[in-house]
């Protein structure tokens, strides 16, 4: 009997190491400091039905306006959104919103609200809420609010029954409100005039964190009024300090500057990748700001145009992976479609890489999305709404797939397969691999401007106004 209770005993605690090494978080934008959208979790739900509720765990009522992705670490899902959803009478009006839910049955937990900036729509777009996704390290949760603000929360909210500081003036204090434990106002302590919004979704590597500014024109779409305010930062995490900053692009933005920045140890050599509103791509030492490379997206004698031309903004992230960066330029969507380029850059050179830089080049229409790259094939999908399969090493395309709408999000993958969403509402699955196979076609009754992801075995679809848990109950 005691050899039996041992042998069962040894049995459970087997099962539940195999259930922890493949339960796995996803706790920022792209999931891992490199920005690849690929999780290595199996077993995960390609077919479901809403109307019936079959393989819908929960769904969560948000805004109505919700970009990014999903955030999940410690039990929690994270989303931004805006105030449509109204859940405090004392916080009415138009917001952007930090939601917290419970990551097992979707119970709404806390909310941190900001209010918008006086200055309007050439700052902080009215409706749009919070792009930001944000990022999780222990019980810390990292923003960049509508109105340019890094903040940190503690991810209890005020649930624990206390305070973080040094921040602790809160305008509400109550179960279901954010707890603020410091704030780097961008537009105060350095000059940053975002344009239309500040979108960037923090990066956390140790104890740095790493933004875009979202520093841009005014509302003639031409001026950059404070070309030599920062571009990207790096701050300490632990106190919100700056570490260091770099006006890079300086007064050569296009328009805005709305991407995310990336990290990755490349040929031994650590990077923190940022994507400039002029098109360039920058590489900096982490700890330090030193630049180490640049890279023009654009190709020679393209022009801006305010739009209409052939030069385009870097608004998807950046992806590490192995000793390149991938990355496809674009603009604001409002901008239409129009042509673009999808590059793959040697990260081991130096100084300025545009003519000895370029592994590869695909043509490729003006896209806003990430790419995924999963067993030597990248995935890449353009604002038209054209999905591309492309040989790794060579660029080559292998297949396409047309949505027939536009895409906000990007592709995820994820157990074989490959998820994407588009501006009809509808998400689409296909097999990951060299051979075009459709899977799985559902619409959502609503737009997708996010990005799909899993966190510990459950598939999070995110549209602009509610959050869809979707796993086997």
């Amino acid at each position: 009997m005691r050899m039996s209770g041992l042998s069962i005993l040894f049995g459970v605690l087997i099962v539940l190491l195999k259930i922890s090494l493949l339960a796995e978080d996803w706790p920022m934008w792209g999931g891992k400091p490199g920005r690849n959208m690929v999780s290595n979790a199996t077993k995960i739900l390609d077919s479901w039905n809403i109307k019936k509720n079959k393989n819908i765990r929960w769904i969560a009522e948000i805004g109505s306006q919700s970009y990014g992705n999903p955030t999940i670490a410690g039990g929690k899902v994270f989303i931004g959104t805006n105030n449509q959803r109204l859940r405090n009478p004392k916080e009415s009006g138009d917001r952007g919103v930090i939601m917290a839910f419970n990551e097992s049955d979707g119970k709404f937990l806390w909310q941190m609200t900001h209010t918008k900036l006086k200055s309007g729509r050439v700052n902080d777009w009215p409706e749009q809420g919070i792009c930001s996704s944000p990022a999780v390290a222990g019980n810390r949760l990292y923003y960049v609010s509508n109105r340019a603000e890094i903040v940190a929360l503690d991810t209890e909210g005020f649930q624990d029954n206390d305070n973080d500081g040094p921040f602790v003036n809160e305008d509400l204090v109550t179960k279901e409100s954010g707890d603020v434990v410091w704030k780097y106002d961008m537009m105060d302590e350095m000059g940053v005039f975002p344009h239309n919004l500040a979108t960037s979704s923090p990066l956390l590597v140790g104890d740095l964190l790493f933004v875009n500014t979202s520093n841009g024109t005014d509302e003639s779409h031409i001026n950059v009024p404070v070309p030599r305010a920062p571009s990207f930062l790096a701050v300490n995490r632990l106190n919100g300090k700056l570490v260091w900053e770099s006006a890079a692009p300086g007064n050569m933005v296009l328009h805005g500057q709305w991407s995310s920045p990336a990290f990755g140890k490349i040929n031994g050599r650590k990077q923190v990748i940022f994507a400039g509103g002029d098109g360039w791509l920058y590489s900096f030492d982490p700890p330090s700001g030193t630049l180490l490379w640049k890279f023009d997206c654009n190709p020679k004698g393209s022009e801006w145009k305010n739009g209409r031309g052939d030069r385009n903004n870097l608004i998807g992230t950046p992806v590490v992976y192995g000793n390149n960066v991938y990355i496809a330029v674009g603009q604001d969507p409002e901008h239409g479609e129009g042509i673009g380029h999808l590059w793959a850059v040697d990260g081991t050179k130096s100084g300025d890489i545009t003519d000895k830089g370029a592994i590869w080049h695909h043509d490729f229409r003006r896209s806003v999305s990430t790419v995924a790259i999963h067993q030597n094939i990248l995935y890449a999908v353009n604002f038209s709404g054209f999905f591309h399969a492309l040989d790794l090493k060579t660029g080559n395309l292998l297949w396409e797939h047309d949505l027939l709408a536009a895409v906000w999000g990007s592709p995820f993958v994820v157990d074989g397969k490959v998820f994407i969403g588009d501006e009809d509402g509808d998400l689409v699955i296909l097999k990951a691999g060299p051979n075009k196979d459709l899977i799985f076609e559902t619409n959502f009754g609503n737009t997708l401007y996010s990005t799909p992801v899993v966190a510990n075995g459950i598939l999070y679809v995110m549209t602009r106004s509610h959050l869809y848990a979707i796993g086997n109950k």
